[in-house]
């Protein structure tokens, strides 16, 4: 049940990965990225790492794809048009992507971690154990990868500058 879980998870992250790139509508693209993101949180609980799971969750589906929607919409990109998909062939894709994450969702109410995920001895669990779930994830993020985290921030910030100085009207 949990290699189903696994593949399901992974073949819905990868389509909605391949969908985002491939939309016309950033509206639409943004929404397929927020799927991904669902996703990848899946696979973060199959790994038993459910502060991950609810930090991607809340960080990258929520906070991140907020802002993301909130540039399109300053941006005037999300101009009403022709749809990605319309018609028989549209209702049936959403119906099948809608199953889908149902499925995924009750997959993912059943799962328990595999076996072959977590390392000999229960490292994972152990190192849980003794330290938490955010002391695991905040160390090494804070020591070890400081300067790249500092740079993805910095990067963030150009990119919301950017947005607004690109939106910004000329009167």
């Amino acid at each position: 049940m949990v290699n189903l879980a696994f593949w399901l998870f992974a073949g819905v992250a990868i389509v909605s990965a391949f969908l985002c790139i491939t939309r016309r509508s950033p509206v639409a693209s943004a929404l397929w990225l927020v799927s991904t993101f669902f996703a990848v949180a899946g696979l973060f609980v199959l790994l038993d790492a459910h502060f991950l799971a609810a930090v991607q969750v809340l960080v990258y589906a929520g906070a991140i794809m907020v802002l993301f929607l909130f540039v399109i919409m300053l941006l005037n990109l999300g101009r009403p048009g022709p749809g990605d998909l319309r018609g028989r062939w549209g209702r049936l894709v959403a119906l099948v992507a809608g199953l889908l994450l149902v499925g995924e969702l009750l997959v993912l109410r059943t799962a328990t971690p595999p076996d072959i995920l977590v390392p000999e001895g229960g490292g994972v669990a152990a190192l849980l154990a003794e330290q938490g779930a955010v002391r695991a994830v905040a160390q090494p993020l804070f020591e070890a990868y400081l300067v790249p985290f500092e740079i993805a921030s910095v990067m963030l910030l150009a990119a919301i500058v950017g947005a607004v100085v690109l939106a910004k009207r000329r009167v």
